[in-house]
């Protein structure tokens, strides 16, 4: 059975709110969607043209986390272009919420949820683009052990090797454009 929001949409707040409502990162966050730039003309012209009226976007997310600060700025660029009305729940406001969207068993974010006119959950995408995600798969997968006496040194480089993935200029951009478009396709 599907997950059902129709009793949370609605309680989110606007992107523009959130934004305002930082207060940590927001400067990285601007600058992350200033930044923004279609990766082809065939991307702009899906999203711009994207048309289902009745589905609605909700972002899980809170602004201390380096992948919100990163990904949801590409995010909201993409639902402005498709219309796609979006709000944010704030993670430690909605607890009950992200509990129900667990990433390998934990509360990660930010997980795009796009929703149906009845407030069935119809794609999720998130916390990061796949390439991205994949050593911290690999490292869950391989160390179930936290307790571990190498467990945090291995974490460490895990997140050495995300940061190093995502790199430092738009590039992975173009991946979350793809997984989004991909999710919207099947829709």
């Amino acid at each position: 059975m599907a997950i059902n929001l129709a009793e949370k949409t609605g309680q989110g707040i606007s992107p523009k709110a959130f934004v305002e409502g930082m207060t940590k990162n927001q400067e990285q966050f601007q600058d992350w969607y200033q930044k923004f730039a279609w990766p082809d003309e065939t991307s702009r012209s899906f999203f711009e043209n994207y048309n289902n009226s009745g589905l609605r976007c909700v972002v899980i997310a809170a602004d201390w986390c380096g992948d919100v600060v990163r990904n949801v700025p590409v995010v909201f660029r993409l639902m402005e272009a498709a219309h796609i009305p979006t709000e944010v729940l704030i993670m430690e406001d909605h607890l009950e919420t992200i509990d129900q969207f667990l990433t390998m068993g934990g509360r990660s974010i930010p997980v795009v949820l796009f929703v149906d006119e009845g407030g069935d959950v119809v794609g999720r995408w998130g916390p990061r683009p796949t390439y991205v995600q994949e050593p911290m798969v690999a490292f869950k997968a391989e160390n179930p052990n936290r307790d571990a006496p190498d467990y945090q040194e291995k974490l460490q480089a895990t997140r050495q090797e995300i940061m190093r993935r995502y790199g430092t200029d738009t590039a992975y951009q173009k991946l979350i454009v793809e997984e989004i478009a991909d999710i919207l396709k099947a829709l």
